[in-house]
Formats: C-alpha cells, sequence, structure tokens
C-alpha cells in the first residue's frame, strides 16, 4: 500500500487531532472557523480528521509560535512567498544547539526544533554540506565527487 493510501487510512476524532497537534479542541475548531484548517469529513459525531488536518493544524502552530497573527498566517496559506522570520528568543530560554565540525575551520551550528528539522533532516544537510565543501575544494579533474 502506498504511503498516500495509508495516510488516507488513518483518522483522527477531534480530540486525538488536538492532541497529536499539541492544541485544544476549541483551537481546531476556531482554527477551522477561520478558514485556516479543512473541515472534517463527516458531520457531527462521525466527522473525522486525515494527516492533511494535522499538517494544516502543525503549520498554523508554527507560525503562530513564531509569533505571526493569524491575518499573517491566513496570507502564507493563501501562497504568500515568505516563510515566517524566527522569533526572537528571549533571555533565559533554553536551546540545544548542535555544533557540527565539518572540516577544520568549518563547523555548522544548528537548533534543530527553531530551524524544523528532524535529526534525519539534520543529518542529510550535514552530509550534503560536507560534500559541497569537499567539492569546493578539491581542483578540477581531481575527482572529488566521492560518496560517504
Amino acid at each position: 500500500m502506498s504511503t498516500q493510501a495509508q495516510a488516507e487510512l488513518e483518522r483522527y476524532s477531534l480530540d486525538e487531532l488536538a492532541a497529536l497537534a499539541g492544541v485544544t479542541a476549541r483551537t481546531v475548531r476556531y482554527y477551522i472557523a477561520q478558514g485556516l484548517v479543512d473541515r472534517p469529513h463527516g458531520e457531527k459525531r462521525g466527522a473525522y480528521y486525515l494527516r492533511r488536518h494535522l499538517e494544516q493544524l502543525l503549520v498554523v502552530r508554527r507560525w503562530s509560535d513564531a509569533g505571526l497573527s493569524l491575518e499573517r498566517i491566513r496570507e502564507l496559506l493563501a501562497g504568500a512567498p515568505e516563510d515566517p522570520p524566527p522569533r526572537a528568543v528571549r533571555p533565559g530560554t533554553v536551546e540545544v544547539w548542535s555544533r557540527v565540525t565539518l572540516a577544520d575551520g568549518l563547523e555548522l551550528h544548528v537548533e534543530p526544533s527553531r530551524a524544523g528539522m528532524d535529526p534525519q533532516q539534520l543529518r542529510d544537510l550535514v552530509r550534503e554540506v560536507t560534500k559541497l565543501y569537499r567539492a569546493l575544494r578539491t581542483p578540477p579533474g581531481e575527482g572529488g565527487d566521492t560518496e560517504d
């Protein structure tokens, strides 16, 4: 079964959806009323939500947590070109940064949750940046295009 077909089989109640997204059921209803999240399938007690509803909620929550107004979020969902700027970090905020040494004198500093990256995406980023760095450092004709 394809991933798309599996996603369509996953059904969530309002409470399950809210818990997965880290919001209240009331917030989900409000976002639906505001047109930020699609309406559920079915009606009343038979209503259910799919993975796309969860993805919509997570995007709205991410932008809301970044300090954007619901109006700005609506604009972004309608196709405005810019991703929201990161929210200013307040003094006393604890963050865990990853410091990755790519080569002598070259480091990559990443706070994965602020960057919106899961561990696999971070590994992929490091692998690709390292590959690019090696390609830039290797003189033409010396075959610096090696896989890790």
